[in-house]
């Protein structure tokens, strides 16, 4: 008999406070249903057009203060207890990590800040970004919900 692992959901954080109502709707979402949690913190890294490549003392400390946010974050969450949650740290454009994430995911749950309108279609949004191109079902926690 094979071992079936457990659904999982992803959450993007980003250390907005809309970003932690969106994470407690997902440790709920996880408990709920018995699902494993990856709480995703996609960071920039800045790449060469031509090589590719980062400069190594920037990117060092760039990965070094993603890790203390994640850091902060994890001190700072809600309780998790009765859920496997696994915390990452991704260097990317958020929409694209957390679309890549959601591949293998029940749920993805994002936050919304509410830049829409003509802002929000000249900048762009995660979160729609995200609804529209995602792997699996959306949830968009907008404040104030």
């Amino acid at each position: 008999m094979t071992d079936v692992p457990p659904p999982r959901i992803v959450v993007g954080i980003d250390g907005s406070p809309v970003a932690r109502l969106a994470l407690e709707f997902a440790i709920d979402e996880a408990r709920l249903h018995g699902a494993s949690l990856q709480v995703t913190y996609a960071y920039p890294a800045m790449a060469a057009t031509l090589t590719g490549s980062t400069g190594k003392d920037y990117y060092e400390q760039v990965e070094s203060e993603a890790r203390e946010l994640l850091q902060g974050l994890v001190a700072a969450a809600p309780s998790t207890e009765g859920v496997e949650v696994e915390w990452v740290a991704v260097p990317g454009n958020p929409s694209e990590v957390l679309i890549e994430a959601s591949r293998d995911a029940v749920m993805l749950v994002v936050g919304s800040r509410g830049g829409g309108g003509f802002l929000g279609l000249v900048m762009g949004s995660v979160s729609t970004q995200c609804v529209h191109y995602s792997h699996c079902p959306v949830l968009v926690v907008r404040e104030g919900h």
